[in-house]
């Protein structure tokens, strides 16, 4: 009985130890949570930046609402799709660039394909040129027209994070056209988003070429929707 009540002893205190390691193990990690949510909230923006970045969560919040309840959003229009808040990197402002059009002479009409496979004609209009690390990059617009028959300007990219942390097919921007040649224009990949095919198999969408790709890692925008 006393041995018995020994072992009984011993392993009641193995308990408390092993109880006491867990313990310190959540604390541990709720002090790291901790101390990345004051590091990320360390930042130095200024007061236009934290505006900014006001606005895009706002915008985001009202995304969400669109897709998840709106009879014309991809989660509703073909077939119910299973909805939960839409994926995105933290908002940067340093991913916002400013660039002229420069367009293409002649303006090249291209064949680009769905992701069902089929063809679809576009127009090469032009292109805009951004300033990353001290580096440039030129980013290509495409012209193309709806089913109605309106006219849109878009730009299609890949970048490092394409098929890792972002969508695999590539991201798009909605770009809106000025008559005026010396516009300056605001390319905010904060914008960039999914295409619906992301979400949906019942829809094709266009897939960005070769000329497309943006070699840097561009942490801004819609993350993937599926795992």
């Amino acid at each position: 009985m006393k041995r018995n009540l020994k072992k009984y002893r011993r392993s009641d205190q193995e308990q408390d130890y092993e109880q006491e390691q867990e313990k310190s193990f959540r604390f541990l990690n709720h002090a790291l949570i901790l101390i990345l949510l004051l590091v990320s909230c360390g930042k130095n923006y200024t007061p236009e930046e934290k505006s900014y970045i006001a606005k895009i969560e706002k915008y985001r919040t009202e995304k969400n609402e669109w897709a998840k309840n709106d009879p014309s959003s991809p989660f509703n229009k073909k077939g119910k799709v299973e909805f939960h808040d839409l994926n995105y990197f933290e908002v940067d402002p340093s991913f916002v660039f400013k660039s002229l059009l420069y367009e293409y002479e002649p303006k090249d009409t291209v064949t680009i394909y769905g992701t069902k496979g089929e063809p679809r004609k576009t127009i090469r209009y032009g292109y805009v040129v951004i300033t990353y690390q001290n580096k440039q990059y030129k980013i290509n617009i495409y012209q193309g027209t709806t089913a109605g028959g309106e006219t849109y300007y878009s730009i299609w990219f890949t970048d490092r994070t394409t098929n890792n942390e972002s969508y695999g097919v590539g991201r798009y921007i909605d770009f809106e056209k000025v008559d005026d040649p010396n516009n300056e224009y605001e390319i905010d990949f904060n914008l960039a988003y999914n295409p619906y095919c992301a979400y949906s198999p019942n829809y094709s969408c266009a897939i960005p070429t070769k000329e497309d790709f943006i070699p840097i890692a561009i942490k801004a925008g819609e993350k993937k929707f599926h795992d």
